[in-house]
Formats: C-alpha cells, sequence, structure tokens
C-alpha cells in the first residue's frame, strides 16, 4: 500500500516549492497543499513518457502500387487536362 500523501499548507508550499516538487519527482509521495484546511492541489510525480515511435517505415505495407512506376506518362493520360 501506498504512504498516505504530505499535506502542507499553501504559504510553506509557495516559500519552499521547488524543493517539494523535486522531493515529489524523487520519491513518488504526493502532497496535498491546502488553505485554511481546505485541499486545493494536489502535487503527484509525473507520469511515464513513451517514446515515441519511429516514424521511419511507419507506412510499410499500407501502400498500392497500380500501374507502371517507370513509364512517363503522356499528358493525355492525365484525366484534369482532358
Amino acid at each position: 500500500m501506498k504512504d498516505a500523501p504530505e499535506t502542507i499548507v499553501i504559504s510553506e508550499f509557495k516559500a519552499k516549492c521547488l524543493g517539494i516538487l523535486r522531493r515529489v519527482q524523487k520519491t513518488g509521495r504526493p502532497v496535498v497543499v491546502t488553505r485554511r484546511g481546505e485541499r486545493v492541489a494536489e502535487i503527484h510525480p509525473p507520469s511515464p513518457v513513451e517514446p515515441d515511435a519511429d516514424w521511419l517505415g511507419s507506412f510499410e505495407g499500407r501502400g498500392r502500387i497500380t500501374g507502371d512506376l517507370v513509364e512517363p506518362i503522356a499528358a493525355e493520360d492525365w484525366e484534369a487536362l482532358r
């Protein structure tokens, strides 16, 4: 079971913000920020970053060749020029 989140008043969070953020990132333990006893924010460690898929070869197998790629195309073959 995870540890209960640490609770800190907003004035202390404001004064120690960078240190608290580093601690949350390092320990993974969330922090709840309160103002006059009411919860106003929860600080959680970031979600793991998934690497981007490699774009090279990403369209492999998705295309289809329907004609001759080597033979030149004449203007009369283009429907738009008729």
